[in-house]
């Protein structure tokens, strides 16, 4: 890019990713022009009753498993009233809340298809790129641009393995992808078989459940199913805190797994519903389902191994049992992605794995301008790592930050992929999954906005209190750094008032019960302080005189009820 002249930037998406790439480049005075095929924005989360072609596609019926403290942009929290976790409907509400807010829209062309990016003759001096549209009537039209950001995500081409299913080209009943699935109604009374147990695969076999006649979910591994409802009701991710995820880092990972698997099973013994699977709980991608167990329970929903043949309207199933007069089968068997635009050689995907340094970055560009946003699969929310992503990338775009050579990238990323190999199971979904806290601190480190505990300790004990005890709330990478916001510090301190008031609806009179005993967390957090504390004042002795016990005690009770 040249200094001195408007950088300009393509933005192609107008999805979550989309949004915040649009946001992040105006913040850091770039130029963004969105190119959005559909007429609107929200990507996945805009429900359509036709799927449209290439296009993510959700059901009627979707509620998103991530809470709306953990999923929000990190300085635009979402409004108190909103339900904890939110139906797709409000999700594009909060998304039109953030357009209008930050002026977004006016940056997005609608109805436009990217048909070509490529780099330009003098790419390795000037970094820009030859793009290609096309709009709705045919007309086509050529752009350069500085920097390229794609935000298409991963949910556009459905993985349909029907070669895995002798028969199903003979099948006499109905079958397709659960992205074509709308809504339950049209099964009534009808026989039906989900494939699949990820998330969209238990929601839809539970929403047929109510109104089917018998649905038979069929897994081949089996699966750990996690609540959203939480400890005393409290949204699951709030749970997960530094301080878990810094034991986790120390303790092996089979008792880590151990110690989850006992905790889920608690609920109910997934060896007794048919859902245990032999890979451990943190080998595979957690599917997050309150309602399944009720449902096998009832009888409504039974479990099945995977599908050796089908015949006719029968499926006979690895078991050797067979089901008769079935009339569905929804392959709910996840998606594949590709970069149809880019010159076949530049970012090629194989086994849905495409070689991104941080998921982000091709390493073998002679210019840093090309990024994608949003490719990942985490353990937690995907609106604030993109927002995150986006926030590195347009700095790297203005030359305020540095990609490692490289070398340095193509090593960084086979660590990653041996690390997914000997962690992960074997499966197109994990190719791209990421730890959430990980992750972000990774990306936050390089923008320089990653939270500081040992400056929160000395400088403001109670927010540092609720950063390493509480949730892992966006606005932690809003307290300091490049894109700063004043309002990050009483976001945090109210993060529990708004999980709150979506939930008390009804005026009582009845005091909240006392807690008997501390949290384990704040447990493990006195540990951890203790050692802590040992540590700096031995390899900081100055801390001694800085930090005095009594008045940081004084300064931390008032955020003490935070935690529980």
């Amino acid at each position: 890019m040249t200094d001195g002249m408007s950088r300009r930037v393509c933005v192609i998406g107008g999805g979550s990713s989309g949004l915040t790439s649009i946001k992040s480049c105006l913040d850091e005075g770039l130029e963004p022009t969105c190119f959005e095929s559909s007429d609107d924005i929200g990507g996945l989360w805009r429900f359509k009753e036709n799927p449209e072609a290439d296009r993510a596609s959700i059901y009627h019926s979707v509620i998103i498993n991530t809470s709306k403290e953990m999923m929000c942009f990190s300085d635009f929290p979402i409004p108190a009233h909103f339900p904890n976790y939110m139906h797709n409907s409000l999700i594009m509400d909060y998304f039109r809340m953030y357009a209008e807010h930050f002026q977004l829209t006016k940056h997005i062309r609608f109805q436009i298809r990217v048909l070509q990016v490529k780099p330009r003759p003098d790419f390795s001096r000037s970094g820009q790129w030859d793009v290609e549209t096309e709009n709705k009537k045919g007309e086509k039209e050529k752009h350069i641009f500085d920097a390229v950001m794609i935000c298409i995500g991963h949910h556009c081409h459905p993985n349909l393995p029907l070669h895995d299913f002798p028969g199903i080209d003979k099948f006499k009943g109905q079958y397709f992808h659960s992205r074509d699935y709308k809504t339950a109604e049209e099964w009534r009374g009808k026989r039906v078989v989900v494939i699949g147990i990820g998330n969209s695969g238990g929601d839809i076999a539970v929403e047929l459940s109510r109104v089917t006649k018998q649905v038979f979910l069929s897994t081949r591994r089996g699966a750990w199913i996690l609540n959203r409802v939480g400890q005393q009701g409290v949204p699951m991710d709030f749970q997960l805190n530094r301080v878990l995820k810094m034991a986790q880092s120390v303790l092996p990972f089979g008792l880590v797994c151990r110690l989850g698997e006992n905790k889920i099973n608690q609920r109910f013994n997934h060896s007794l519903y048919s859902l245990q699977p032999k890979h451990r709980l943190f080998s595979q991608h957690p599917t997050v389902n309150d309602e399944l167990p009720n449902r096998i329970l009832s009888g409504t929903v039974q479990v099945k191994p995977n599908i050796r043949r089908l015949q006719g309207s029968s499926i006979e199933f690895d078991d050797g049992t067979v089901e008769d007069n079935i009339d569905l089968v929804v392959f709910a068997t996840g998606y594949n992605f590709s970069f149809p635009f880019l010159p076949s050689n530049m970012l090629p995907v194989s086994g849905n794995k495409a070689n991104l340094y941080k998921y982000m970055f091709p390493p073998g560009l002679e210019r840093p301008t090309l990024v994608v946003i949003g490719l990942v699969q985490p353990l937690g929310a995907i609106m604030p790592i993109s927002e995150m992503q986006a926030r590195w990338a347009t700095r790297v775009f203005k030359g305020l930050n540095k990609l490692p050579s490289m070398d340095c990238m193509l090593k960084d990323i086979k660590h990653k992929e041996e690390t997914i190999a000997k962690r992960y199971v074997t499966s197109q979904r994990h190719t791209i999954q990421v730890d959430y806290i990980d992750y972000m601190d990774q990306i936050a480190y390089q923008v320089g906005a990653r939270p500081s505990l040992l400056g929160l300790l000395l400088r403001d004990p109670g927010v540092w209190l609720c950063v390493l005890l509480g949730p892992c709330t966006p606005y932690q990478y809003r307290l300091r750094g490049p894109g700063q916001w004043d309002g990050a510090r009483q976001a945090i301190l109210t993060t529990w008032d708004r999980m709150a008031g979506a939930l008390k609806t009804r005026p009582s009179d009845i005091p909240e019960p006392k807690q008997s005993s501390l949290p384990l967390t704040l447990t493990v957090g006195a540990a951890a302080l203790a050692l802590g504390y040992y540590w700096n004042i031995h390899n900081h002795p100055s801390l001694l005189i800085t930090l005095d016990p009594t008045t940081w005690q004084d300064k931390i009770k008032p955020y003490l009820p935070v935690l529980w």
